[in-house]
């Protein structure tokens, strides 16, 4: 997974497959978010247009990676938006 920041267009992506992987279909989720699908209907990319309102004051984005079910410990990973982000 990859999350990459585009301060100048203020948009977020997240991708869930390799960065050559091309999308089939995009759905609209709600306007502004979309998600991107291969060709046999997979989640490849989420993208959030206006991601700083979408975000707001938030700094950190955390995941688990590991249902809490399967094990007590709390497996995350931080990205912390930075402002020096390439563009």
């Amino acid at each position: 997974m990859r999350i990459e920041y585009d301060s100048k267009r203020d948009l977020l992506y997240i991708y869930f497959a390799d960065l050559e992987a091309k999308a089939a279909k995009t759905v609209t989720v709600t306007p502004g978010f979309y998600a991107d699908f291969d060709r046999s209907g997979k989640l490849i990319g989420i993208e959030i247009l206006d991601a700083s309102e979408v975000m707001g004051d938030r700094k950190e984005i955390a995941i688990d990676l590991i249902p809490k079910a399967i094990t007590s410990e709390q497996e995350t990973i931080s990205i912390v938006r930075d402002k020096h982000t390439k563009r």
